[in-house]
């Protein structure tokens, strides 16, 4: 059940929903926020989150809290165990650890400035750790949303904060003739990008010894990586002139499945991923209703601007970039969806999920 909770800034009421699930929080809840009083209240001004002087933030932060509300935090600080301090959001992992040995060294919390001590903990991080202490669901709406985002993105599902850490990813893009792939770090320096033929795989009887020589082949030139990312074709079962290329696109992807997820039997560790073609479609503005066309002039673009400008958004390694600029000509007159697409997969991929960066398909400027 919903609960409105109110606080107190700048002499206005602001509702907070919250759901409250611990009786830890519940207690907390009901003791700090009650309805407003209608006796005159005195405006409390606000102090900004980005407040340039320590010792000034130090001062203001108990203006940002009344002496109820302070207390209440303080309670859950000094009494709440590291399993307890864990529930609020702010506080998993080493911070509440942290507090736990701070207060075990120095004693009880006597106020909230106190907490800036702890490592981990500055100014505009207390102050998020003591609204999530008052308000602990205040920020899941938008958590949730971001996972659902997530979901529609990439498949199966793998915590935001896993791919967030990752350092490198190899992103596999296949068609019916070839199969390239591009091996990009967080920096967005193109590390190594190839195209392989496969051709020969869709003629025939789709023997399983042919394909495994062939995708083993392949597999072994692509180098380590946290992520293997797959690019996801949806292609209608319903049409049955396109069956053999489905056919040929599902014992693919289940040979890279297997094949690149080499720890998954001893950990359960997805390595692999398949992201949405249209969502890298939307992302470098390439769709015209629901078809997506040509990435081509884009990656020209990337590899251009990796030359002529001072913060292109994709980086190559000077060494390579004449070979990468010789294979791109050498295909001009080919149609190599599978080379243009490994690498805006990759860089969606980065600018979407771990950067959280949404610039314009056509600018080459770091948006930072």
């Amino acid at each position: 059940m919903s609960v409105s909770s109110l606080l107190l800034t700048g002499g206005r009421w602001r509702c907070f929903p919250a759901l409250l699930e611990s009786s830890f929080f519940q207690t907390l809840h009901n003791s700090c926020c009650r309805k407003k009083s209608t006796t005159p209240t005195k405006s409390i001004p606000v102090v900004g989150m980005c407040d340039e002087n320590p010792k000034e933030s130090e001062k203001a932060l108990d203006k940002l809290f009344s002496a109820k509300q302070q207390a209440s935090i303080l309670h859950v600080l000094n009494t709440a165990s590291d399993k307890e301090l864990e529930a609020v959001r702010l506080l998993r992992g080493r911070r509440s650890n942290n507090i736990v040995e701070h207060r075990e060294k120095f004693g009880p919390f006597q106020n909230l400035e106190s907490l800036m001590d702890v490592p981990l903990f500055q100014y505009k991080t207390t102050i998020q750790v003591c609204n999530s202490i008052l308000f602990p669901n205040a920020g899941k709406k938008r958590e949730n949303q971001e996972n659902r985002v997530l979901r529609n993105l990439i498949n199966p599902e793998i915590g935001r904060e896993e791919l967030k850490a990752a350092n490198s990813i190899v992103s596999i893009v296949f068609g019916t003739r070839k199969i390239a792939w591009v091996h990009l770090d967080r920096n967005l320096a193109v590390l190594d990008w190839q195209q392989n033929e496969c051709c020969q795989l869709i003629k025939g009887k789709y023997q399983s010894s042919v394909y495994f020589q062939k995708i083993s082949s392949i597999i072994s030139k692509i180098p380590e990586a946290d992520f293997y990312v797959l690019q996801k074709i949806g292609i209608s079962v319903q049409n049955l002139s396109l069956f053999p290329a489905l056919l040929h696109f599902h014992i693919i992807e289940a040979m890279l499945y297997t094949m690149l997820n080499k720890t998954f039997a001893q950990d359960g560790r997805h390595q692999v991923l398949s992201m949405n073609r249209n969502a890298v479609g939307r992302h470098f503005e390439l769709m015209v209703g629901n078809t997506r066309t040509s990435g081509k002039e884009l990656v020209k673009q990337f590899l251009s601007d990796s030359v002529l400008t001072a913060r292109p958004r994709v980086f190559f390694p000077p060494d390579k970039i004449v070979r990468y600029r010789q294979m791109f000509s050498s295909t001009e007159q080919y149609r190599i969806e599978e080379l243009y697409d490994s690498l805006l997969q990759a860089i969606a991929f980065y600018e979407l999920i771990v950067l959280d960066r949404v610039p314009k398909a056509r600018c080459s400027e770091d948006p930072h």
